[in-house]
């Protein structure tokens, strides 16, 4: 009995050690998953000395986290991400990492004579993303990625996985020597894909119905939708497709469409989530001994090598070529190839099916795993700083809290407290710049209820309630966020901030650039709405002549309202300056101040 006890407090100190160590690395730019992965590794046979060897449990505990993760994932995409990049999120997602997988294999076989199965099984194991990390570690350090290379990973991360599951299993099968022709192989795909994203779909269109429908207690409609994506999950499983795939699916389904007790929901799977990636890694971490990594040490670094110099970056340009993104967008997302738990997991079956060598994938893919999470998860905010693809905050900097309200209503309640530097700050509380039909219903200050009709302006620390329409929210958001504060780094975003519904001929007139005749007469905005085929998202660079539009910001129906002026283009940086001259440079940045000026004042 004492043992039982044992086990309970040694599990419960690790999980409060996790997210306490989890909190402190991501201050100092550690990735996360780094740290769960030690601190399991610290707790086993080579540390305090637990042993765990149970590889089946393991492959139990992983499956259901993983699913937990995935459908987090999905509940959190929203449609608009897809739209920006659903076409190379996919490609990426599926020939992207068929090609990693078919360029690791063959390093492995070049490099040490490994079985064309053997390798293709070592390409698949180590195939996938965890492009769910990377985000992580971004929003803790207030970096906000350049949103079309921002959604491209976010989705990929949620799609590659049941693309590296098939492989694997393939290779198993190639493995075991078994007689599988080409037809087989495409049936099985389009079984594992196909059917997982119809059942996935049902189900979420079930689950919608079911939440919206049940009158509950309120706490457990958390429940009863983690319970139901875990039914998705292994019912999939069970029919042969991907439960994977499957349980993403009905996450984006679900988190798409109104329904009860939504942010209780989110909050809750916020939770699960992590906690479901703390088991997962810990898990992980104990079932390795680091002593018996040694002999397969040096053709893991091997494989390692091969799969962030060579094969993800070769994926990610071919699948990104036929797609508008610039050189720099490639190359980050080439090298935000980040590696977590998924290519362990998917070792765990070759140990089950007792397969030749099926230790050694374990420990390749560990290695493999440690390797991307050292050299790529402690470099992914200095490459995104280094590239220009890391955005001033913007509307992410407002303080808003999500309030339920009786579903049905069509109508959201947020709440915001008032930073400093906010553009709220002091203004007559009759002009505040609300979207049509949005009220305020209450301030609360110095804790207590003042009525709007008692004041004057709203103050800093203020905790403002608002009713508005869920397609205001992000409009609210920018009224409340705190501005860019002086000095923030604008590399990224250009050197002013110019109204975009300007006319392009004023621009031109004021900087002495020759406009092109079919822009005359339109809106910066206009202009480059064209050139992005009317999907221009934060972050997209324009060249115009001797300088760069940068998309800042955009309303909520997705027109660009700010873009900022970079003096020096992305093609010609850093050799600009020094071909204008220092008085012709600093002529452009006192017209470019004007400009700025006039569209605030705007």
């Amino acid at each position: 009995m004492n043992l039982t006890y044992q086990i309970i407090l040694i599990g419960a100190l690790m999980g409060v050690f996790a997210i306490v160590a989890g909190r402190v690395s991501s201050r100092l730019g550690a990735p996360v998953l780094l740290v769960f992965l030690g601190l399991g590794m610290l707790a086993g046979e080579d540390g305090l000395g637990i042993r765990y060897d149970d590889v089946t449990g393991a492959f139990f505990v992983c499956s259901v986290a993983l699913a937990v993760i995935l459908f987090d994932g999905g509940l959190r995409t929203q449609r608009s991400t897809f739209a920006v990049a659903g076409w190379p999120s996919l490609v990426l997602a599926t020939v992207g990492v068929a090609i990693t997988a078919g360029i690791v294999a063959v390093g492995a076989w070049a490099m040490f004579g490994t079985p064309p199965a053997g390798a293709l099984l070592i390409g698949a194991t180590v195939a996938s993303t965890d492009a769910a990390a990377v985000f992580f570690l971004l929003r803790l350090q207030k970096l906000d990625i350049a949103r079309r290379v921002a959604s491209t990973l976010e989705v990929e991360s949620g799609l590659n996985d049941p693309m590296a599951i098939f492989l694997t299993l393939l290779a198993i099968e190639l493995v075991s020597a078994q007689d599988l022709t080409v037809a087989e192989g495409v049936a099985t795909f389009l079984l594992q894909i196909g059917g997982g994203a119809l059942i996935g779909w049902g189900g979420g269109r079930a689950l919608v119905f079911l939440v919206n429908r049940l009158e509950t207690a309120a706490g457990l409609y958390p429940i009863l939708v983690v319970a139901s994506a875990l039914t998705v999950f292994a019912g999939a499983q069970l029919l042969g497709t991907s439960g994977f795939l499957a349980v993403y699916v009905a996450g984006f389904v679900l988190g798409n469409e109104r329904h009860r007790a939504s942010q209780l929901i989110l909050r809750f799977h916020d939770g699960i989530a992590w906690l479901a990636q703390i088991a997962m890694l810990l898990t992980l971490g104990l079932l390795v001994t680091p002593t018996k990594l040694l002999p397969v040490l040096l053709p893991a670094l091997g494989v390692a090598a091969v799969l962030m110099i060579v094969a993800r970056p070769l994926a990610v340009f071919l699948c990104l070529w036929p797609f508008r993104f610039s050189m720099r967008e490639r190359a980050f997302a080439a090298w935000v190839g980040l590696r977590g738990a998924v290519p362990i997991y998917l070792a765990l079956p070759a140990i089950i099916e007792n397969m030749p060598g099926g230790e050694a994938l374990f420990g390749v893919a560990f290695v493999v795993v440690l390797t991307s999470l050292v050299l790529q998860g402690w470099t992914v905010a200095p490459a995104a700083r280094f590239m220009n693809l890391a955005l001033p905050p913007s509307k992410a900097q407002a303080d808003r809290r999500d309030v339920d309200v009786p579903f049905g209503a069509h109508r959201d309640i947020v709440g915001y407290t008032v930073l400093p530097g906010s553009a709220v700050v002091n203004l007559p509380f009759d002009r505040l710049p609300l979207p049509e039909g949005a009220r305020v219903l209450s301030v609360l200050r110095a804790g207590s209820v003042v009525e709007p009709a008692a004041l004057d302006h709203l103050a800093p620390r203020d905790y403002v309630l608002v009713i508005a329409d869920p397609e205001q929210i992000h409009g609210l958001d920018r009224i409340f966020a705190s501005r860019r504060r002086a000095g923030e780094s604008v590399a990224a975003a250009g050197e002013f901030a110019v109204d975009a519904r300007q006319s392009i001929d004023e621009f031109g007139r004021l900087y002495g650039i020759e406009i092109r005749p079919r822009d005359a007469g339109k809106s910066i905005a206009a202009v480059i709405t064209a050139a992005f085929s009317g999907k221009p998202v934060a972050g997209d660079r324009m060249p115009y002549g001797p300088v760069e539009l940068v998309v800042r910001d955009l309303d909520d129906a997705g027109a660009v309202i700010m873009v900022g002026l970079a003096l020096e283009p992305e093609a010609d940086r850093p050799t600009l300056s020094r071909l204008l001259g220092p008085r012709l440079h600093a002529a452009f940045g006192r017209v470019g101040r004007r400009l700025a000026g006039r569209g605030q004042r705007a």
